[in-house]
């Protein structure tokens, strides 16, 4: 045997060994309650029931014990630190947020790469030179303080913007001047809150004071509105609207550009509002614009007297209509812009323009039309990609729009509505290279012949021998829609050989809100089928095998793969439920779960009870199989999904399957749902998860980070990215 041989037995030997070893896992043994609830007859037992208390001193301990076989078993993945130095360096890029726009200066964000959160900077468009106005890094060591909206007065003077700590939902809102002095006002218990200026003041919406024992987990009631005169304590604020008949409603104020109106969105779920409306030179109360929460009405803005509202009212893909103030009755609203087979999916007043961003087959298309509705001219955009935002302002002529797509980072354009040609205003200049990633759009067809489109990111070349890794991620839920967008770690996936996968299944709002519809309550089935087809469709066409394919997703996207790894354990090598509704039997019992009803359906319901038993994660784990390499992301601060599903679902996978795929869970503090995460902890977050991914997938990986060193610029050294190759099947809709 010569040397060359010898040394590949020995590697395959070590790899072997290792293999072997971190296989070995002892799982802690989870304590057992006798827990049965009968739901119409049948009897569901719930033996983990315990893990719901997140405050006991018992569920820390489960935390902590499961937290070390999970470390345990991520420390000995041998490349695991280069994975994270890697991840480290990829990251460290300049990031902007789409700017607030006035008259005389323009507010936005930027992170110099690695800072765990975005400062705030105030500056002209046409500088260089900006003012720091707000840096979250001070204000906590560890970058747990995230800044969530910011609000500027209509007049420009203040800006009011609120903090969360640790990922929770419950916000605080502060004030300063536009020059950066601080104001004393401080306002808590905010949740799910607009900001809307009026005079020295604005309306907010906030939960009356938790008990902290419950603020992470019990159940959100009583919402309410009021107004704030600025340089007054909290306790003097005055209550504007509530309505204690029904405590799960949430309710959001707008006030018109003069100040002179303002409008209540009420809620009941997560999709449907309706509207009332008074006019605050008089003192009667509210009127009714639209009854029932069947429709969505998003209020665009104001000119003049006139309101615009995006609504999908008799328009399943949205229109444009218009309110005249002095006559607001919905049986007097006039249509501005009617439905097209495209998506509506934004509308912004930027001069005296309407900057329309439609979305067609899950990519964004935008638009001008003037204030009365005629449209003027079509924007083409950098690439294939996803508009995420556009800023303007009434009579003033210049917006920005922020851009993205799977390959190009968030840039930052100016729109100069006169003559409506834009230039780039910040670019992103990445640490690695782009330009060998291709782009293709696919439609995969579902268990009911439905045609569901697929975005596949991968490098050029790559060989469709069914041996290449995947990483299937989906959503499905919400009216949602999953367009392309930029993710430094998954461009370390796919550099490392990997494939990306995103299908737009139903239960989102690529469609419109047949295709939401289509993927909600007794048609959530569809939303797993959807992906289950999608996964087929890459086996089949020689993408992957299920030994290299890997699914993802998060909060309801973890539904999703919670539900597809326990209907079809044989698909998937590698599953990964991050923040996931994992108990669908009792998901509405927490914070604002109640609001998903619309989507799920309740088990307080007898005949959604019956359907969504069938699909629950929790309940459809079975003794004796073998499900496949699972680790369950959530954190101890996540009150949007409480950690709680996660705690059970993990529990009862370890006392059941079989086999010696891992399943386990990675439970983060002083973290919550997602937003707001500082950069320093997602950087550990993924770099576990593509630990564990690489190890149970068996990607060969050889520290791929010299070959992304050097700037990704064009020949002409711009900040740019160069477009990408994108192949796109001709228009399709699954409508039809």
């Amino acid at each position: 045997m010569n040397n060359i041989n010898r040394l590949i037995l020995i590697s395959s030997l070590t790899i072997f060994l290792m293999a072997n070893s971190i296989a070995q896992i002892k799982y802690p043994v989870t304590k057992k309650v006798k827990q049965t609830d009968t739901y119409f007859g049948v009897k569901v037992e719930d033996p983990y029931r315990w893990l719901e208390d997140d405050k006991s001193e018992e569920t820390a301990k489960w935390v902590e014990e499961q937290n070390k076989v999970t470390q345990d078993y991520l420390s000995k993945i041998p490349y695991r630190e280069d994975i994270k130095n890697c991840l480290s360096n990829l990251w460290n890029f300049e990031k902007y947020g789409l700017p607030i726009v006035n008259e005389e200066f323009i507010i936005y964000t930027k992170n110099n790469g690695i800072q765990n959160q975005s400062p705030v900077f105030r500056g002209k468009s046409t500088s260089d030179a900006y003012d720091l106005l707000i840096d979250p890094n001070s204000l906590s060591k560890d970058g747990t303080v995230a800044l969530g909206d910011i609000k500027l007065s209509n007049d420009g003077k203040y800006l009011a913007y609120n903090i969360a700590r640790s990922g929770s939902d419950w916000n605080e809102i502060y004030v300063m001047k536009n020059d950066g002095e601080k104001l004393t006002d401080k306002l808590e218990w905010v949740k799910f809150s607009s900001i809307a200026w009026r005079g020295e003041g604005f309306y907010y919406s906030r939960y009356d004071q938790q008990k902290e024992d419950t603020k992470l987990s019990g159940k959100n009631e009583f919402h309410k509105i009021y107004y704030h005169q600025l340089g007054s304590k909290q306790d003097n604020d005055v209550l504007v609207y509530e309505n204690k008949e029904f405590p799960l409603r949430n309710y959001n104020a707008y006030t018109t550009d003069n100040e002179q109106c303002l409008f209540v969105l009420q809620t009941e779920s997560t999709s449907g509002n309706s509207l009332l409306f008074k006019k605050l030179s008089d003192e009667r109360e509210f009127v009714e614009l639209t009854k029932g929460f069947d429709f969505d009405y998003d209020i665009i803005g104001s000119i003049d007297e006139q309101i615009l509202v995006l609504t999908n009212w008799d328009a399943p893909r949205y229109r444009l209509m218009k309110i005249d103030l002095n006559n607001p009755e919905q049986s007097s609203w006039k249509e501005i812009i009617p439905q097209t087979e495209d998506v509506l999916q934004s509308v912004t007043i930027a001069g005296d323009k309407l900057i329309l961003v439609y979305m067609n087959n899950a990519k964004s298309v935008m638009t001008v039309y003037d204030s009365g509705g005629n449209y003027i001219k079509g924007i083409k955009l950098p690439e294939i990609g996803t508009v995420n935002g556009v800023s303007g302002k009434v009579h003033f002529n210049e917006a920005f729009f922020s851009f993205t797509s799977f390959t190009k980072p968030t840039c930052i354009y100016k729109l100069n509505t006169d003559e409506l040609v834009y230039t780039p205003h910040f670019m992103t200049r990445l640490p690695m290279k782009t330009a060998d990633f291709v782009t293709e759009q696919v439609f995969v067809t579902s268990k009911d012949g439905k045609k569901v489109p697929m975005f596949i990111v991968h490098k050029k070349g790559i060989k469709l021998d069914g041996n290449n890794p995947v990483l299937l991620y989906g959503y499905g839920g919400f009216n949602i829609s999953l367009t392309p967008s930029f993710s430094i770690s998954r461009m370390f996936f796919i550099e490392n050989g990997g494939i990306y996968a995103v299908p737009n299944l139903r239960g989102g709002g690529e469609y419109g809100s047949e295709w939401h519809k289509a993927g909600t309550k007794l048609q959530k089935q569809n939303t797993f089928n959807d992906f289950i087809a999608a996964a087929e469709y890459l086996i089949k066409n020689k993408y992957t095998n299920p030994s290299k394919l890997a699914i993802s997703g998060g909060s309801n996207g973890g539904l999703l793969v919670g539900a597809c790894m326990t209907q079809r354990p044989d698909l998937f090598k590698v599953a990964l439920p991050a923040v996931g509704v994992l108990d669908m039997l009792r998901y509405h019992k927490f914070t604002i779960g109640w609001a998903w009803t619309t989507d799920y359906g309740s088990s307080e319901n007898e005949k959604e009870f019956k359907y969504i038993y069938k699909f629950s994660p929790l309940h459809t784990i079975k003794k004796g199989v073998q499900y496949p390499a699972t680790m369950v992301t959530t954190a101890d601060h996540d009150d949007r999904v409480v950690p709680a599903h996660s705690f059970k679902f993990i529990s009862t996978l370890q006392e059941n399957h079989k086999g010696n795929n891992p399943v386990l869970i990675r439970i983060d503090a002083k973290a919550g749902h997602g937003a707001g995460k500082p950069t320093s902890k997602a950087i550990e977050e993924a770099a576990d998860v593509w630990a564990f991914t690489f190890f149970n997938l068996k990607i060969d990986y050889k520290g791929k980070c010299e070959k992304v060193k050097e700037k990704n610029t064009d020949d002409d050294g711009s900040d740019t990215a160069k477009p990408v190759e994108v192949k796109v099947t001709p228009t399709i809709s699954p409508l039809k």
